[in-house]
């Protein structure tokens, strides 16, 4: 079969979201404290590895096989690929695709349990949850037969959810995982502590804020199959953040705060997890405004954590839940027909109830999904091997202990090696 523009674009697409997991681990790195920011990282690099091997073998199964119920495909109709190599392989590209979204799903979740995670639980969480939770919600919300779409149980009672780049199956998914994970885990000893949570290293912050930006393009709009559509997603994807990032700016400078380059990164964040789910169904000034919404929205939500009591270390619970539920239930109020289905509109422009009841339903069984599954994982492994580091080994620094590594080593003029955080080594 030969290559068409179309399949060169899905691979182009591909190759910008997998670096969007190295973008993160710059920007989670930068975020955490210095002495457990090579964990920090490593986390991102982990889930790569780990859920690209589990995608192959049953996860793209799982995801978009034959139905079992509309809850999950069956692993059996192509493990290992064998199938699609011998009678679709030009299906490989859309499955190494769909990859790059579960590598970047499960990444996310590390930041709200830094500087106190083991990284031994870390490796046997990601493969577990990414099989039980990820792939199964991934194909409730996207394939075919799946609960939440058209000929699905829930679809079809009150319609097909619509979620163009996964504010559900991403971002709110992710978002509700870090929550329960935080919640088991417990508060970091310093947690009351907000000055000694500044990042570590803002130019990372703001390096994996921008290779974040820079492969949501490919994010949002690996899936057009039209020039209109896709110059719409790529529009969308420049105006939501940006507006967000003014937004996020605005808000810190009126409620007398200093604007940060912290605060510009985590605007730019917000605008594209809000976008993500609405990227082709709303105009550019939809997108301007639901960008606009979630700048204010997560700045308030961030601070929820110290009222609330729950230590989401890196604002993952902030940003990547409030944001996509946002989104979600924004298309609800912006989305355009012409760009959904030819019938469903948002409610400003007169689509009525239907379409937003179909956004909250699609919501709340992601919701309900995500916390139990993620919950009876986390607490089998905490209850077995551990999820959490001692306390002495936190103080130390968890990059010591976990990877016998150092983020930054200074030479001295005898050639010893100083370190700028830790004990010293024996």
């Amino acid at each position: 079969m030969e290559l068409g523009s179309l399949d060169v674009w899905v691979l182009v697409a591909s190759g910008l979201v997998l670096l969007m997991t190295p973008g993160l681990a710059f920007f989670y790195g930068g975020l955490s404290q210095a002495k457990s920011a090579i964990n920090m990282m490593m986390m991102s690099f982990a889930a790569m590895g780990l859920v690209a091997v589990v995608w192959a073998l049953w996860g793209s199964a799982i995801a978009g096989g034959e139905s079992v119920g509309g809850l999950f495909g069956n692993p059996g109709t192509d493990l290992g690929l064998y199938n699609t190599l011998a009678e679709a392989p030009e299906d490989l590209i859309g499955i190494g695709f769909g990859a790059t979204f579960a590598i970047i799903t499960t990444a996310l979740i590390s930041g709200a349990i830094a500087d106190r995670a083991k990284f031994s639980a870390w490796m046997v969480f990601v493969p577990i949850w990414v099989t039980l939770v990820y792939c199964p919600l991934a194909f409730m919300v996207w394939g075919d037969g799946g609960l939440l779409v058209e000929g699905g149980a829930v679809g079809d009672a009150v319609g097909e959810a619509v979620d163009y780049a996964g504010g559900l199956v991403v971002h709110m998914c992710a978002g509700l995982a870090a929550l329960v994970l935080a919640l088991i885990l417990g508060k970091r000893r310093n947690f009351t502590e907000r000055a000694s949570h500044r990042p570590h290293n803002t130019p990372f912050v703001l390096l994996g804020a921008s290779l974040l930006w820079f492969g949501w393009f490919g994010f949002n709009g690996g899936a057009a199959a039209e020039a209109g559509e896709a110059g719409l997603i790529w529009v969308n994807t420049l105006l939501a953040p940006a507006s967000a990032l003014v937004v996020w700016l605005i808000t810190q400078r009126i409620r007398g705060e200093k604007p940060t380059a912290l605060g510009a990164a985590s605007g730019i964040v917000a605008g594209l997890v809000a976008i993500t789910p609405a990227c082709a169904h709303v105009d550019p000034v939809g997108a301007i405004i639901i960008g606009a919404i979630s700048g204010f929205v997560c700045y308030l939500a961030v601070g929820l954590k110290y009222k609330l009591g729950f230590d989401d270390t890196l604002d993952v619970v902030g940003l990547h839940f409030v944001a996509g539920l946002w989104g979600t239930v924004a298309i609800g109020l912006l989305g355009r027909a012409e760009l959904i289905d030819g019938e469903r509109a948002g409610l400003f422009y007169g689509g009525g109830l239907g379409l937003m009841g179909s956004q909250v339903v699609a919501v709340l069984v992601t919701l309900v999904f995500t916390v139990v599954m993620t919950a009876i994982i986390a607490y089998a492994i905490h209850a077995t091997i551990g999820f959490r580091v001692t306390s002495d080994v936190e103080t130390l620094g968890i990059d010591r202990s976990e990877h016998d590594e150092d983020a930054y080593i200074f030479e001295t003029i005898n050639g010893e090696h100083k370190t700028t955080v830790g004990a010293p080594r024996e």
